[in-house]
């Protein structure tokens, strides 16, 4: 399923992908937080637990009786600050004078565990894909927080810089966790192309994809456009997301493709 958010997002809270309706299978709530120069947002939301990600601009951040000042240029260049807390937490955000952005994320859990503030250090930050596929789909992954640093969190958050002209998500695999893709391109105007399961769609600035359980979901990247991703999954009971659970799976047919180069098809030169 996709959704399309052409005009800016408005200042306040934007929900993108509802935890109701025809998207309560996500059993996430997604969505985007915009304040202006100097604006605030305040959130206390019951059981769920809950991360924000800052995207763009400076803000102080509260949460319990800590705080933080935080700041991010762009997503491109830099990695994200990103505030994880548990149920009955209340966070208080205050946008400095260019305003900020932050994408939202919420989800039942009322398993107790400390906040945490991950910093754009402990970001895990790779350059995936490198050496292989004769560099077609080396991508940026930035992984925020999995099982291995939030065992506890029923999330796990990360970003993907897809490089222009390749692609992402690749080789093809899928999960029977839900995971929802959230797009911006640099220039705006940009483009990228995804399939999920046979389903083809042209993704543009602002869209969002939901993936569903079994859905196969390769990206490409359009020459000349980067296009940055955030990525969100929910554990789901009894199989959370992650290599004790053998997740991703990789469809056989193409698993090929991360082996030896010679075997890759190039023109013969003449």
């Amino acid at each position: 399923m996709q959704f399309h958010h052409k005009p800016p997002f408005n200042y306040g809270y934007t929900p993108l992908s509802p935890r109701s309706g025809a998207t309560a299978d996500m059993l996430m709530d997604f969505g985007v937080i915009v304040l202006t120069a100097n604006g605030s947002y305040e959130n206390n939301s019951g059981t769920d637990e809950r991360v924000f990600l800052l995207s763009r601009g400076s803000a102080v951040i509260h949460w319990g009786r800590e705080k933080a000042e935080i700041s991010r240029p762009n997503l491109f260049d830099h990695s994200p600050w990103c505030l994880s807390v548990p149920a009955n937490y209340g966070v208080l955000i205050e946008a400095g004078k260019e305003g900020a952005e932050f994408y939202y994320t919420a989800t039942d859990n009322a398993r107790p565990f400390a906040p945490r503030l991950f910093m754009p250090e402990e970001c895990r930050s790779e350059f995936r894909g490198e050496g292989t596929m004769k560099e077609t789909s080396t991508r940026i992954v930035r992984t925020c927080f999995d099982d291995t640093n939030r065992s506890e969190s029923n999330l796990v958050i990360g970003e993907v810089i897809g490089m222009p002209g390749k692609w992402s998500s690749y080789p093809p695999h899928h999960h029977p966790q839900p995971e929802i893709y959230h797009y911006r391109f640099l220039p705006e105007q940009g483009f990228g192309l995804t399939a999920i399961g046979d389903t083809p769609y042209i993704i543009k600035d602002k869209d969002t994809i939901l993936i569903r359980e079994g859905e196969v979901h390769p990206q490409v990247t359009a020459p000349g456009y980067a296009m940055w991703y955030l990525w969100v999954i929910r554990h789901i009971d009894g199989a959370h997301y992650g290599p004790a659970t053998n997740t991703p799976i990789f469809i056989e047919e193409h698993k090929w493709v991360t082996g030896p180069e010679d075997k890759i098809w190039h023109p013969k030169k003449k």
